[in-house]
């Protein structure tokens, strides 16, 4: 009876499935967006923000790119698991060549089952930073956690004063020389300088549902409506257990969505907060951390409400092993665990940087799905796709338990494409349990851990998370602040490369824009076969 459900649940899915079809012309556009400096940035068919992006669960999404850049491109559907379509994942040299410029290609996105709240942007050359990005917003054809009235979306973007290739390599050029001054980031709300962002409009009663997406890339953002509270009812695009907050504290990549109930009395306008902040830029005075503030209107000559100030520490917020599942998925019972340590370290030039694997990612001579499907048993072997790529190879259905160590004074958010994970326990690590006189909490899952494809591991902290190999792909796992993964900061799994090379194959058009730029399509890293890795760029390991 179960399975006759499960089966006719899926072809009702199917009766009702759309094919949505987008053009995108990915180029250059000049303005402001901070309100001050005008710059160069990339934006969508000439506009940016360009259009955030609604299809329906069961819909296919189809985007037509073009490159009007002068570099390679790209696009991730950050959160869409791609269970089969691996190739259409989108980080550049790990499941495809960069479209070239002046080409275009098609992705064909199947978003199956999955509803919520997502995103979709760049992924070569960290083309996120600079304005490539929009959320993406998969709707429910089933009955949400809570009822409500009425959705509105708030999205969440750091802003920065030059291009971030453009300042990273010369930062990484200076040999030695005086670092330049910390370029401290603007904040956007919904894609506008956040002092100048339109009010939020609530009507007395109603009760909203706040799709909150975080799509900055190194600051954190904590995001409050005092004198409301929020019900936690997803993150990253899967349901929750209700969870009653003061408000969100939320790193690059992460999503939530939170029922706020309106006022029965348009008698007062209400502020929304909204702080903007980096545990590893140094605080300055009305730069770090920044605080925005926002209208909530109940009406247009209403008064505001004072609020009472309160200190954060006073305040309600999700933590990672706090949530729930609503689908009451138990702890998986674990295979096998690999443990990953952020091993931080500077060259003799003072140049930072972070490892997560045995030695810094770098991209290799040969996409690495490539690789897992051209190198026939080989491709359970690590070592065919070079130290570069921190590469760890999967058995198809075991449980894997990561777990990853984070003793600095650095906060991180890392995000596993291809899979969502469950929260297992997040607790102290390293030379220190305190984080700004705060104690780092030890937190054990519930019963029902959540899943989700972002995680945070704070300063001093330690994440464990799980889940079961049944998605075979190469699939990258990479901290999502652009100045670390720009120095090196992720690893790559190799997931059931014997099972990947059974049921998935490269669409030609693929392989032919790889052979046009003059990029390898099969052998190892280096694009030779056996163990033979002559021509990669030398692997570069922390100090022991």
């Amino acid at each position: 009876m179960i399975h006759f459900l499960v089966v006719f649940a899926a072809t009702l899915l199917g009766c009702f499935a759309a094919r949505v079809e987008l053009s995108w012309d990915v180029g250059y556009v000049y303005g402001a967006r901070d309100g001050f400096t005008y710059r160069r940035a990339i934006g969508v068919n000439g506009e940016l923000p360009f259009p955030p992006v609604h299809v329906t669960q069961g819909d296919t999404l189809v985007i037509n790119v073009h490159n009007s850049l002068d570099v390679p491109t790209s696009i991730h559907a950050h959160g869409l698991l791609n269970n089969g379509t691996n190739y259409y994942d989108g980080p550049d040299m790990v499941t495809q060549c960069g479209i070239p410029p002046g080409e275009s290609f098609t992705y064909v996105l199947e978003t199956k089952n999955q509803f919520g709240t997502f995103w979709i942007h760049g992924h070569t050359r960290h083309q996120e930073v600079d304005g490539f990005h929009t959320p993406l917003i998969i709707h429910s054809r089933k009955q949400p956690v809570i009822d409500y009235d009425e959705e509105l979306l708030v999205a969440f973007e750091d802003w920065y004063t030059t291009e971030f290739n453009v300042r990273q390599e010369y930062i990484n050029n200076l040999k030695g020389a005086s670092r330049p001054p910390t370029n401290y980031a603007k904040a956007l709300i919904n894609g506008y300088d956040g002092n100048n962002t339109a009010p939020i409009t609530f009507v007395p009663g109603k009760r909203y549902r706040l799709r909150v997406v975080c799509m900055s890339v190194n600051n954190w953002f904590k995001f409050r409506i005092p004198g409301h509270k929020m019900t936690v009812i997803e993150a990253d695009g899967v349901e929750s257990m209700p969870l009653e907050v003061d408000g969100l504290s939320m790193g690059p990549g992460q999503r939530y969505s939170v029922i706020v109930t309106a006022h029965k009395s348009d008698e007062f306008n209400y502020i929304y907060n909204v702080t903007s902040y980096s545990r590893f830029i140094t605080k300055e005075e009305g730069l770090r951390p920044i605080v925005y503030t926002g209208l909530i209107k109940y009406k247009d000559d209403a008064p505001t409400k004072t609020i009472p100030v309160v200190s954060d520490n006073q305040l309600v917020w999700p933590e990672e092993a706090q949530l729930q599942a609503y689908d009451k998925q138990p702890r998986l019972p674990v295979d096998r665990q690999i443990e990953l340590t952020v091993n931080r370290f500077t060259d003799v030039y003072n140049v930072p940087y972070s490892a997560l694997g045995s030695s810094l990612y770098k991209s290799v001579l040969v996409p690495t799905l490539y690789t897992a499907l051209s190198m026939g048993n080989l491709a359970n072997n690590s070592s065919v796709y070079g130290p570069q790529t921190n590469a760890y190879v999967l058995k198809h259905l075991d449980v894997v338990e990561i777990v990853i160590n984070n003793p600095a004074i650095e906060d991180h958010t890392f995000h596993f494409h291809g899979h969502n994970v469950q929260v297992i326990e997040t607790g102290p690590f390293g030379s220190s349990s305190t984080i700004n006189g705060q104690p780092v909490p030890h937190i054990l899952s519930g019963p029902w851990p959540m899943w989700r494809d972002t995680v945070q591991v704070r300063a001093f902290e330690f994440i464990r998370v799980r889940f079961r190999a049944d998605n075979p792909g190469v699939w990258f796992l990479h901290c999502h602040l652009a100045v670390h993964m720009y120095n090196g900061l992720a690893v790559v799994l190799i997931e059931a490369p014997d099972v990947l090379q059974q049921r998935q194959s490269v669409p030609e058009k693929m392989v032919e824009m790889c052979k046009r730029q003059g990029i390898h399509t099969q052998g190892n890293g280096a694009g030779h076969q056996g163990f033979d890795l002559s021509g990669l760029p030398p692997a570069v390991y922390p100090p022991s």
